[in-house]
């Protein structure tokens, strides 16, 4: 097959979507497949044509953002001279979705949508958002031959959802198991570890509850440290945040943590903590089967896509949303007992081998077969 791809960015980018792309592209291009991307050039990137792990890439100049969307000019002019079997698009970024359906009609070629999670914002975006869900978000939904969402529950709770129903797939996303695995290092006692874009698109990734949190452990681990992976525009709100509850020698902000690095702070750590808490923009929580496939107990909220696995296998502790208490002691209970770490690390390892990419991109090969042959 002939597979275009149209995430608004794409590898160095870090984020979720651009992660699943790359690694269901590489195991495409495995499988013997064609695979071209085409993606605003963010990061800034100095051959804007290049390959990366096979996966032929081209990276488009931008003019700005709408909410967290790149707006690619040449876009159109670009999707009108690839040449492809089938197109998969993604949501929630409407702009490389938009253009993505009027080609693929334009040349009756199918199209098949990730649907990440619903598009919301805040201020005057999200009027926007709003004005978007209510009319081309359905001339999207309508035009996919399949929609895959990347946990049921999903389905249940996004608005725009139901009426397609007969063309959902459920596939979640995946871990590369032999990349992020336990490692015979040290671990730092009482040490947590975040990792999240520090940006007001990614704020629901619940680092402001988890520095409350930590407010409250501190009186029961005075040592208590959390390092906060990543960066974006929000890092000094977070420093600020730090500064105003006395945390200033708890937490360390260490920005972007290159992929070399990333396997390290994974295994170093006592527990890898995520109190996502907007069911509306959390998708699923790669970086969550990241820390189980390092043998890591999780911390984290009843709304991402692994809490269930992580539940059922006892693999870490799951709590509510915005529940700074809840969450609170279930990290005190987690750091104060070895022995209940060690267990759950086991536990997680063991889930993260069910969420091969491998078996993820067999499943949407299959998907797109599927498509085309209709």
């Amino acid at each position: 097959m002939r597979i275009l791809q149209t995430p608004v960015r794409f590898y160095p980018y870090i984020g979720g979507v651009e992660n699943y792309v790359y690694f269901v592209s590489r195991y495409l291009i495995r499988f013997g497949h064609n695979v071209s991307v085409l993606c605003a050039n963010e990061p800034n990137a100095k051959n804007k044509i290049e390959n990366v792990c096979g996966i032929y890439v081209k990276r488009l100049s931008y003019i700005g953002k709408i909410a967290n969307t790149n707006v690619t000019l040449s876009l159109p002019f670009e999707l009108s001279r690839e040449n492809f079997d089938i197109v998969h698009t993604h949501i929630p970024t409407p702009w490389s979705a938009d253009w993505s359906v009027i080609f693929a009609k334009l040349k009756r070629k199918p199209i098949v949508l990730t649907y990440h999670n619903d598009i919301v914002s805040k201020g005057f975006a999200n009027y926007v958002a709003k004005f978007y869900n209510l009319t081309s978000l359905n001339v999207v939904l309508s035009a996919a031959r399949k929609i895959i969402i990347t946990q049921s529950q999903y389905l249940d709770r996004s608005p725009y959802l139901k009426k397609y129903k007969d063309r959902i797939e459920v596939v979640p996303v995946g871990v590369d198991t032999d990349n992020f695995r336990p490692l015979n290092i040290d671990e730092d006692e009482n040490t947590l570890f975040f990792l999240s874009v520090l940006d007001k698109f990614h704020e629901y990734k619940g680092l402001e509850y988890l520095l409350k949190a930590l407010r409250i452990v501190k009186n029961e681990i005075n040592d208590i440290r959390l390092i906060v992976g990543g960066d974006g525009e929000l890092k000094v709100h977070y420093q600020n945040m730090v500064n105003r509850l006395d945390l200033v020698d708890n937490v360390k902000f260490v920005g972007y943590i290159p992929d070399s690095k990333l396997i390290e702070y994974y295994n170093r750590c006592s527990a890898f903590v995520l109190p996502s808490y907007s069911p509306d923009q959390e998708g699923f929580g790669i970086v969550l089967l990241e820390a189980l496939a390092c043998g890591k107990p999780v911390i984290t909220t009843e709304i991402v896509g692994v809490s269930r696995d992580i539940k059922e296998f006892d693999a870490g502790k799951i709590i509510k949303p915005r529940d700074v208490q809840g969450l609170a002691d279930a990290i005190i209970e987690v750091l104060q007992d070895k022995i209940l770490r060690r267990k759950m690390g086991k536990h997680g390892r063991r889930i993260a081998t069910k969420y091969s990419w491998e078996s993820i991109a067999r499943t949407i090969e299959k998907i797109y077969w599927d498509v085309l042959g209709a």
